[in-house]
């Protein structure tokens, strides 16, 4: 995820339909963190639905890293320790702080999955339920 700092997330908006945002997440005190503008459209389409998907970013088409998607929901996150810290991991990140008011959530992953490609070749998921699973990878069909 630290790759290019950017990822890709998925919201509902309130017509139904999806909406993509790039964003930014950080983890503090073990804990994967959103923030956002205040009142932006992303931060509004959590406010009424938590449900959430993160996608880290291919640039390349032969990529050097793999693939990785988060799914679950998000909670607010209105108590000040937290919410210090977090602006604390962004200014040592980028030399940066947010200004209040903005949007801060935190993300309950419920689902993942990550593949990998080149020689290194992995397919893996994980969920509450199931935990990780190794699964055979699409570009080894052709193989031994």
């Amino acid at each position: 995820m630290a790759a290019n700092g950017i990822l890709l997330l998925g919201t509902i908006r309130a017509d139904g339909w999806p909406r993509i945002s790039p964003c930014e997440t950080y983890v503090v005190d073990g804990e994967l963190l959103l923030g956002m503008m205040w009142q932006s459209k992303k931060a509004l389409d959590l406010l009424r639905d938590p449900r959430i998907t993160i996608a880290t970013v291919q640039v390349d088409r032969e990529p050097k890293v793999g693939d990785l998607k988060l799914y679950g929901s998000v909670a607010d996150v209105p108590e000040p320790d937290r919410r210090q810290a977090y602006s604390d991991v962004l200014n040592a990140a980028i030399s940066w702080r947010p200004k209040e008011p903005y949007h801060l959530f935190s993300v309950d992953v419920e689902r993942a999955g990550f593949i990998s490609f080149g020689d290194d070749k992995k397919l893996l998921r994980w969920s509450v339920e199931r935990g990780v699973e190794v699964l055979r990878h699409p570009d080894a069909a052709g193989e031994g």
